[in-house]
């Protein structure tokens, strides 16, 4: 078995400074299997944020927004792109509208928190026989892009800012690519540096290596040297420290939270591209089965951290110049979206929602044609009136998945043949009624 790491064994290994994330290297790039040539590759990103707004964000009052007897005046119902927005409740979103679209026509297939929540990183049913092996999607992300890894890109491929408490690992792949799960704060990663100085880790790190070159070490030492080589090329570099770090002026325009921090970092990662290509924030706080319209609480609370937090990472991506003269968010696909709704028209007796199937997420650079609103639901948001895309349903977990291994460049029907139930593991599994595609209208 390979060892799991997650960032308390990152800092602990050692004992005497940081340790990496890495194992030994497999070669497992020539496993992949099979793929149908057919697939839809749009190949326009180089990095994925994808937000999970734990919790179940309503959509009727966010981005699917119904305007009834039941809506607070101070959300401010404006019409933005065509449909009504509630610019009072998410201004700094209303004020970036020309730069992301929504998906209005999304479904969930269960109604539980954990298990669609896990159904959303691994793109499969995680009760389900290869559910319970299934990497994250981050993880498959980090595996794909490790052979295009340029030397000084020291960061994990994968990283996850305080999403520890609901993350799906990296299944049945090395640890090499887990998650590399961060609590964020302004003055970044601790113990970069060995409290006894570079020097003595050095000579440390020596003996170690002397002594797995005298072949005195177990096959686990070995893999206990990757961490180490990983942990080494990570300390003492300032592009690593700096990328974790923030001033309290972006603290304070972010919305002064620990999801508008991670955005931050985020904004930092993308900037610094160290080798990390996929991150994964969680925003929670959006289970509103009572007083979801309580001023100060409710809905307001998790909705001004993510207005504050999206809206900014999305402005400083917009303005942060990126290759070939586009900007950073050109070469960034953000994805925002819950695990399902909530209920719709008047609120229930305990002045809430409570769980629903339909849902909206949102899509914002990364070739994402800004300005778009694809699906519609009915008059009351009840039911899906019109999916608004090519495959004429309702769009799934497994389509979203697909939409951001096709921006990625990769292809979303890999079957890879490694997997240690001997089925062969599909990146996105399909079904005897349908097959799983990205959203093409998005980037149309």
């Amino acid at each position: 078995m390979h060892r799991i790491i997650n960032r308390r064994v990152f800092f602990e290994i050692t004992g005497a400074g940081v340790a990496g994330y890495f194992l030994s290297p497999v070669d497992l790039f020539a496993q992949s299997g099979s793929y149908y040539a057919d697939a839809t590759i749009f190949n326009t990103a180089k990095f994925v944020i994808f937000i999970q707004l734990a919790g179940a964000p309503s959509q009727v009052d966010t981005f699917d927004l119904k305007v009834g007897p039941w809506t607070p005046a101070n959300f401010a119902p404006t019409t933005l792109n065509g449909v009504d927005f509630p610019a009072g409740l998410l201004p700094g979103l209303a004020s970036q509208a020309e730069r992301f679209s929504v998906v209005r026509s999304c479904q969930s297939s269960a109604l539980v928190h954990n298990l669609l929540q896990a159904w959303n990183q691994i793109a499969r049913n995680p009760a389900s026989a290869t559910g319970k092996i299934a990497p994250n999607i981050g993880s498959i992300v980090a595996l794909e892009f490790e052979p295009k890894r340029n030397r000084g890109q020291n960061l994990p491929g994968f990283v996850s800012l305080s999403s520890a408490g609901n993350l799906v690992r990296n299944g049945y792949l090395p640890g090499r690519y887990a998650p590399f799960d961060v609590n964020v704060g302004p003055t970044g990663l601790a113990s970069l540096t060995n409290a006894d100085g570079e020097a003595t880790f050095t000579d440390r790190y020596g003996v170690l290596q002397q002594l797995n070159a005298a072949g005195v070490s177990r096959s686990d030492f070995a893999e206990m040297a990757d961490f180490y080589s990983g942990a080494r090329a990570m300390m003492y570099d300032p592009g690593v420290s700096a990328t974790f770090q923030f001033t309290t002026q972006d603290q304070l325009r972010y919305g002064n939270s620990g999801f508008g921090n991670s955005c931050i970092v985020a904004r930092n990662l993308v900037k610094a591209d160290l080798g990390t290509r996929y991150i994964m924030i969680t925003l929670g706080g959006w289970d509103n089965h009572t007083n979801i319209y309580q001023v100060g609480a409710g809905i307001y609370r998790s909705a001004a951290q993510l207005d504050a937090g999206l809206g900014n990472l999305i402005a400083d991506l917009a303005v942060m110049p990126g290759s070939n003269g586009g900007s950073k968010l050109d070469e960034t696909l953000i994805v925002a979206k819950g695990e399902f709704g909530r209920t719709v028209g008047n609120i229930t007796g305990q002045l809430g929602r409570d769980h629903y199937a339909v849902h909206s997420a949102l899509f914002a650079g990364g070739g994402v044609r800004p300005g778009k609103v694809i699906g519609a639901t009915t008059a009351d948001g009840r039911y899906i009136e019109s999916p608004g895309w090519s495959e004429d349903r309702a769009v799934m977990a497994e389509d979203v998945a697909a939409t951001i291994y096709s921006a990625l460049g990769i292809n979303y029907t890999t079957v890879r043949r490694d997997d240690p139930l001997g089925r062969g593991f599909e990146y996105v599994p399909s079904t005897t009624d349908w097959r799983a595609s990205p959203i093409r209208e998005l980037f149309q």
